[in-house]
């Protein structure tokens, strides 16, 4: 054991982060085989620039948001459902059954619900020291 460092960098190489993801993964097809697959989808101006995205990714039978975000200009507009349509579109037809995410108090708890989301589990005091919670919620797909 002598001869391990502990490193921490401010900033990660992308390859350092994939390489233990694929390590968990390599791990966990041992007991769960897994076609884990990311699932991004971006929405661009007429200029190339992006002004929205949905980021996640595919596996188990679940799809998994992890951020969902469109541009102050472009909200009210219906993107977001769009992009959150688009996603769980591509997500049944990879065989998906599930849908999960989180959010925050001030972030769309009513923009999930009125789209059939339920909340599952709350954890208070997040971030730490405020009066905001975060929220996890599940959708059948």
């Amino acid at each position: 054991m002598s001869d391990l460092t502990f490193d921490m960098p401010e900033q990660s190489d992308p390859a350092d982060m994939e390489f233990v993801h694929n390590g968990l993964r390599r791990h966990n097809n041992q007991f769960v085989p897994s076609a884990y697959r990311p699932l991004n989808i971006f929405l661009r101006d007429a200029g190339g620039a992006i002004v929205g995205g949905l980021l996640g990714h595919l596996y188990w039978g679940w799809l998994s948001v992890e951020t969902l975000w469109v541009d102050e200009r472009y909200r009210g507009q219906g993107l977001g459902g769009r992009l959150l349509d688009m996603a769980e579109a591509e997500a049944r037809r990879h065989g998906c059954a599930h849908v999960q995410l989180d959010t925050l108090t001030f972030q769309a708890r009513p923009f999930y619900e009125a789209r059939g989301y339920r909340v599952y589990g709350e954890l208070a005091d997040f971030p730490a020291g405020t009066e905001h919670r975060r929220f996890y919620l599940t959708k059948p797909l």
